[in-house]
């Protein structure tokens, strides 16, 4: 079998794989490939040194066309073969795919229809031509790339979110190259840090050193580096406080919310930071634990950041404490939710903690309202009370006969809905005002109705003549008394005394007692 010498191809293999950081199977393969490619683009050009020959070639060279061919490479003999595998068939019709079974029984008399042989098409190297050699150099550069890519997408793929050490490398424009590393002993990878992504007061240098958050793999073709990290993410700011608080690490202290503003829009607005954090357990302070001595654990983040503000609040379930909080370090009066479906809220803080609370251009209210999720607006509570107190006496009063139109309204009178009952006339004829006026004289000259107390006292059925007998100022046995009961003591019973209503009862002439 023919074979292509290449010089120098162990070495040519060790030194890819050491400036790549990729391993040598990687290399190997990428180079393979690349020879395939080569010889493509030399079997391209012998159709067309045939084409223009006068000589015609049936064959069409499509995209899969050399599916069937491969590149094996020697690393020992340091050269490569070409090989094609091609079916046994009676009549060839393609060349490159198949070969016939008479030339296959020359060689191998165990030899049928249907099956495959693997044959060496290595052409010479002086055949093979410079655009070849130009191409498959040009194949090698991109295939390394693509498995330099797939490599680091795997490597890094899981890391998305996580906190890395960089080393500044060099600056592209606006952007920053650092290196970065997955672990110890592995490779440095190449970082892209962008403008965006860059804290103001950081002092970036060469080979200067500092923590990143990984925020993305980019995903197939891109140009510049694959990684993308950054400093003014929010979870770069979790991650220190986790470092340096044991308190969160071990679970007692969580982090509610983090709102951060690294990069500010106004020019003379420094970066920000507002941290919300709580805990379950009731002899722990999560902001002491956040803060230190001293403050000596918020120190240690606020030198990572270079010197960045950051205001660590207590979390509430309440709405209007939390968002009290959240507007530190200004004092409010009173928090007003206006509406709690729209998350809207009114603050009402004094005159002379306004301006704080708003913060410099508008900061500390909107780090407040990121952190809370709620729309707050900051009112000042002498001005916010009077306004209040205008519009309340703005409105007008309504009348008497006003509020009688509305009852009205509200308790209309029924309608007779039936026709055989009709409504009482209005006015009376004389015969019935007369007779009305003479029933109204008959009641008022009888006497008036007994008592059923009275009845029961009066019937003689239920008399006792123990009580006749015991009764000294009875002149007839027919008289009897009217009450044969004691009077009460009022000083025994004076609540009976002021709630009870004596009645005057003309009694018949037969009943009348004489007193003693």
């Amino acid at each position: 079998m023919s074979m292509v010498s290449l010089p120098g191809l162990a070495e040519m293999i060790d030194n890819i794989s050491q400036e790549r950081n990729l391993p040598k199977p990687a290399v190997q393969a990428a180079l393979r490939e690349a020879l395939l490619k080569g010889y493509e683009r030399y079997r391209r050009t012998q159709r067309l040194a045939k084409a223009s020959g006068g000589e015609n070639d049936e064959a069409q060279f499509d995209d899969d066309y050399f599916e069937n061919f491969e590149v094996e490479l020697d690393v020992e003999e340091e050269g490569f073969r070409v090989l094609a595998t091609k079916a046994i068939v009676e009549s060839v019709s393609i060349s490159d795919r198949e070969i016939s079974l008479n030339e296959v029984l020359e060689v191998a008399a165990e030899a049928q229809l249907g099956d495959t042989v693997v044959l060496d098409v290595t052409p010479e190297r002086d055949d093979f031509g410079r655009m070849a050699a130009i191409q498959t150099k040009q194949v090698l550069a991109q295939k390394l790339r693509d498995q330099q890519r797939k490599l680091i997408q795997e490597e890094f793929l899981d890391l998305e979110g996580e906190i890395l050490q960089a080393r500044v490398l060099r600056f592209e424009r606006h952007s920053i190259i650092v290196a970065v590393s997955s672990g110890f002993g592995r490779q440095e990878v190449e970082a892209e840090l962008s403008k965006r992504e860059q804290l103001p007061n950081d002092n970036y240098r060469a080979n200067a050193t500092f923590k990143v958050l990984l925020k993305r793999v980019c995903d197939g073709p891109h140009r510049g580096p694959q990684l993308q990290v950054s400093r003014a993410d929010a979870g770069l700011v979790v991650y220190l406080f986790e470092n340096e608080v044991p308190e969160i690490e071990d679970e007692i202290v969580r982090i509610v919310a983090v709102a951060r503003e690294a990069n500010p829009p106004g020019r003379y607005v420094g970066p920000r930071t507002k941290i919300a954090v709580d805990t379950l357990e009731r002899d722990v302070d999560p902001v002491g634990a956040c803060i230190g001595a001293r403050g000596s654990r918020i120190q240690v983040v606020v030198n990572e950041l270079r010197g960045e503000k950051i205001d660590v609040i207590r979390w509430s379930p309440d709405p209007a404490t939390y968002i009290a909080n959240a507007l530190s370090p200004a004092r409010v009066d009173e928090v007003r939710l206006v509406d709690a479906e729209a998350r809207q809220a009114h603050v009402l803080v004094p005159d002379n903690q306004l301006s704080l609370a708003i913060g410099k251009e508008g900061q500390n209210v909107r780090l407040a309202a990121r952190l809370t999720g709620w729309k707050i607006d900051i009112k000042d509570t002498a001005k916010y009370l009077a306004d209040l107190e205008q519009q309340q006496q703005a409105q007008p009063e309504i009348s008497a006969e006003e509020a009688d139109a509305v009852l009205e309204t509200l308790n209309p009178t029924p309608e007779v809905s039936d026709p055989a009952i009709s409504p009482l006339p209005d006015e009376t004829s004389p015969e019935e005002s007369s007779l009305e006026e003479e029933s109204s004289l008959e009641e008022e000259s009888s006497p008036p109705p007994v008592s059923d107390d009275v009845d029961r006292d009066l019937d003689q059925d239920h008399l006792d003549p123990n009580d006749l007998d015991r009764n000294d100022d009875v002149d007839d046995e027919d008289d009897l008394p009217l009450d044969s009961e004691p009077d009460p003591d009022p000083e025994e019973n004076p609540e009976e005394e002021t709630t009870t209503e004596t009645a005057t009862v003309e009694t018949p002439e037969k009943f009348n007692t004489s007193e003693g």
